[in-house]
């Protein structure tokens, strides 16, 4: 039930990422912007964590342990409930064709590790904003 003092639900974005350190600085500087932020290590807890609680944006690492991020955007992207959320590609590989493959495998957005935490939050918010429209 929504009161007169009740704020909008803040805005969730699953962050999928097998480091913890990089999972740590993200969730951090996320939080302090406001959002709720659910965390996945590999493809199968980010799976579980998308059947349970569908996130506004997700930010994924594309080195994951079992199955790549390429793979799982794929996935994400081809099941229709999941179809229209943005992925936000994190990833080291910045070689030649690197984003291009990235974004031809479903993610929206590209951002190189180490991460300018400004432009994180940029991106963030741009793509929740488009995502609003």
């Amino acid at each position: 039930m929504e009161t007169a003092n009740s704020l909008p639900e803040a805005p969730r974005i699953l962050v999928i990422e097998d480091q913890e350190l990089n999972r740590k600085v993200v969730r951090i500087v996320l939080q302090s912007k406001g959002y709720t932020v659910v965390e996945a290590t590999d493809a199968v807890e980010a799976l579980a964590n998308l059947a349970a609680v569908t996130p506004n944006l997700i930010l994924m690492d594309i080195a994951l342990p079992g199955q790549s991020g390429e793979d799982l955007a794929r996935q994400i992207k081809s099941e229709l409930k999941w179809a229209d959320i943005p992925i936000i590609a994190l990833t080291a590989a910045a070689m030649s064709g690197d984003k291009e493959r990235i974004l031809e495998a479903g993610c929206d957005d590209y951002l190189s590790k180490p991460i300018d935490i400004q432009v994180l939050v940029g991106c963030v918010e741009a793509h929740l904003k488009g995502a609003a429209k």
